[in-house]
């Protein structure tokens, strides 16, 4: 995939400033590369836990302790949309079926909305980028 013009003439326009900065391109990708990566489930789970109210704690903690659970060492952001969907079934597949059941859809839209919550705090933690 090729850089259009308008990429191009920024890159152009860049290259002196960077070079009276005295900064190569080499340097921003080794800035990139040392950053240090995004927290993992396991280290990320339990501040979002600790911010929330006694109530949403409640109502999400479950969900956000199974997300832990599943996906513990991996970073926040590298779950798929398919792994989330397999998640929600299993947790589904998993429920206490009572009377008042709705098939799981319970369960369901509480799950997205405790992953919700975990994501919009990554996204404004700057762990991730948010939806375009």
């Amino acid at each position: 995939m090729g850089m259009g013009e308008a990429g191009q003439a920024e890159l152009d326009a860049a290259r002196p400033l960077l070079e009276r900065m005295g900064v190569s391109p080499l340097d921003l990708l080794e800035d990139v590369q040392g950053r240090s990566a995004a927290p993992t489930f396991d280290d990320y789970v339990p501040g979002v836990m600790a911010s929330l109210t006694a109530g949403t704690r409640k109502s999400y903690g479950t969900y956000l302790h199974r997300a832990a659970e599943r996906w513990g060492s991996r970073p926040v952001g590298s779950v798929s949309p398919s792994e989330i969907r397999t998640f929600l079934a299993d947790l589904v597949a998993a429920m206490q079926v009572r009377r008042n059941a709705r098939g799981g859809r319970g369960t369901q839209e509480n799950a997205i909305a405790a992953l919700r919550c975990l994501y919009r705090r990554a996204t404004a933690d700057g762990l991730m980028r948010g939806a375009a």
